[in-house]
């Protein structure tokens, strides 16, 4: 699906700022472990810069678009929200009040692109943004410690926050959120790769897995933007909400899109997340309210070792089509982004132009998130 106009423009807005914020955290980090003086060290980080698209495989500069940046877009949107510590500008210039900000919303792309690295060789995936993943080009041992460099990158990246002025007690409250949202994900990947082997996962397991996995870097980012941004505890709780809601939403767009999106949509072949035979929402449901000879039929397409033909695919869909489960999936979806636009609502007002673009901004991500459950 398209994203919209008013969806692609903020996420270009910041778009310098955090690739300058991400570069300046790697330099700062191999220079504070004398890195970049050893010739020996420089396809380590050559492999980092790959993964983030700085570099092509043979380690030559180049400007690859990798990522939306959405995870610290959402944080400087909530940032600014908040109020952005009383530093906003009346107008959109000058954009130095985004340096407050900057040190986490680089930890937060880092900690989500060290996820990527991992996930990439849990999931066996050859490619990422079209290009060959870190474990192709460099193999599975390279790639767990190019991806256990980026977590540390994306932990000292935050520590710059002291550098910049802020709280001590902050910045450590910053830390504390981040180190446990890393585990909450590594936890929600422990239940992904066990519900790959199992066929009776209920639809609320599979929630409760999205909600670590997914939902929980994009509450993170939300709570970091606001904690940076305001002392106001009721603010701080309502863009967390806001972001889990959002998180959530997003999961869920992916599933339904997985399924049904057409290939003009999407830009995959239609279906892919059967024939993948993902297990996604879609299928979790399906197994939950199918009568019992439709139950067993999923069930044994699923655990079959044999490719699914177009035959089969359609027969699953047909299945889908008899539980009503693409319409419980839209209604989960518009749930979550009646979630994330109630908690927005909620956040105080403030009469500051750029709080008030964020939040509209925001609310630009709940209606293309949404799009999804109206098709």
């Amino acid at each position: 699906m398209a994203i919209s106009t008013t969806v692609q423009a903020t996420l270009q807005r910041y778009r310098e700022e955090i690739q300058a914020a991400l570069r300046e955290a790697v330099a700062r980090a191999t220079a504070s472990t004398g890195a970049e003086a050893s010739g020996l060290l420089q396809d380590y980080y050559g492999q980092m810069r790959y993964h983030l698209g700085w570099v092509d495989a043979q380690l030559h500069p180049i400007n690859a678009q990798t990522g939306k940046l959405l995870r610290p877009t959402l944080l400087l949107l909530s940032y600014e929200a908040a109020g952005a510590w009383g530093q906003l500008p009346p107008g959109d210039e000058p954009r130095h009040y985004l340096q407050r900000a900057l040190p986490a919303a680089a930890a937060i792309e880092l900690t989500h692109n060290f996820t990527l690295i991992h996930d990439d060789i849990v999931d066996e995936d050859s490619e990422r943004h079209h290009r060959p993943t870190v474990w192709k080009l460099w193999g599975v041992p390279h790639a767990i410690n190019a991806g256990d460099g980026m977590f540390a990158l994306s932990r000292l990246a935050l520590w710059g926050l002291l550098e910049i002025g802020v709280d001590p007690a902050l910045a450590a409250r910053l830390a504390a959120l981040l180190d446990r949202t890393c585990l909450t994900i590594a936890e929600g990947q422990y239940l992904d790769m066990l519900f790959e082997r199992r066929m009776d996962v209920s639809v609320e397991a599979y929630i409760e897995m999205i909600r670590r996995k997914t939902a929980a870097l994009m509450a993170c980012a939300a709570e970091m933007g606001a904690l940076l941004g305001t002392q106001d505890a009721e603010t701080v709780e309502r863009l967390r909400h806001f972001g889990e809601a959002i998180g959530l939403a997003f999961q869920v767009r992916d599933d339904v899109l997985g399924v049904w999106a057409s290939l003009d949509e999407l830009g995959k072949n239609p279906a892919g997340d059967i024939y993948r035979r993902k297990k996604s929402l879609p299928i979790l449901h399906a197994l939950a309210q199918a009568q019992p000879a439709d139950r067993e039929r999923l069930q044994i397409l699923y655990q079959q070792s044999a490719p699914l033909s177009r035959e089969e695919v359609d027969e699953i869909l047909a299945i889908f089509a008899r539980t009503e489960t693409r319409s419980y999936c839209q209604a989960f979806l518009a749930e979550q982004c009646r979630r994330a636009r109630a908690a927005l609502d909620a956040v105080p007002a403030s009469s500051t132009s750029l709080a008030k673009r964020a939040r509209s901004d925001l609310e630009a991500f709940v209606a293309f998130i949404e799009a999804a459950s109206q098709n």
